[in-house]
């Protein structure tokens, strides 16, 4: 009976642990929420004439604008949850084409990581079980094979219907390796994130506009032919085979 009791008590400190974290997170993000209703954070990073003074810091101090933008960039994308294509606009009207897409992929790319730590620590004990018990999320997150890995992290980041902040999070609980996770997030973004830089670019200046919306037009019909093909091969598949 004792080691039965020891056994218990081991397995239901581990249980309370997990939920501790789980409620830790779900606080932290309602207490977010609340000071971001209160203070309007997500409506002032989300206004372009607010980030604008950057452009006017960029011609001073180049180092100091790009560490202001990647700050507001990690925690507009981390903490307030607002879509990566705000910043990727906001790079090309203060940066341009070149810089602003190594500046937004590199920022982003801070943010999805701290997300994917942050659902590592707090959620991937209590959460995983639970996400192992159905078949489908199992054979795509948890193949023990590890050969899945980096094709769902290209479905995800190129098929728009995964939602980009969510899947930062959600990424800590499945089994993917942190330097896979970082290398595969910055590589499959990076189409993405140079439509919208170089595209935003083009509006602004008038001399390279033909060039730079040309280019952006050419990344765009890319990424969603992809996301196109992906879906109809791999995720209807999926959907028809659970039917």
């Amino acid at each position: 009976m004792g080691v039965v009791k020891k056994a218990t008590l081991i397995f239901s400190k581990g249980t309370i642990m997990k939920n501790k974290k789980i409620w830790i997170f779900i606080g932290l993000a309602v207490l977010v929420l609340v000071l971001n209703y209160i203070f309007g954070w997500s409506s002032y990073l989300g206004d372009t004439k607010n980030l604008l003074f950057l452009k006017k810091i960029v011609e001073d101090n180049f180092v100091y604008a790009a560490l202001i933008y990647t700050a507001i960039t990690i925690v507009g994308c981390v903490v307030l949850a607002l879509p990566g294509i705000t910043f990727a606009v906001f790079a090309g009207l203060i940066f341009g084409p070149i810089l602003g897409t190594i500046l937004c992929s590199i920022a982003t790319t801070i943010g999805a990581v701290l997300a994917f730590l942050a659902g590592r620590f707090f959620l991937k004990d209590g959460i995983k079980p639970l996400v192992m018990k159905n078949k489908y999320l199992k054979k795509w997150l948890f193949d023990e094979s590890g050969k899945n890995e980096l094709f769902v992290l290209l479905i995800t980041r190129v098929v728009p219907v995964f939602p980009y902040n969510l899947q930062n999070f959600a990424y800590g609980i499945t089994d993917i390796s942190f330097r896979t996770y970082t290398i595969g997030s910055f590589i499959f973004m990076l189409p993405g994130t140079a439509m919208y830089t170089i595209g935003t670019a083009g509006i602004t200046d008038t001399e390279n506009r033909g060039l730079y919306i040309g280019i952006a037009i050419v990344l765009a019909v890319i990424v969603i032919l992809t996301g196109v093909l992906l879906k109809k091969k791999y995720i209807q598949e999926d959907v028809n085979e659970g039917e």
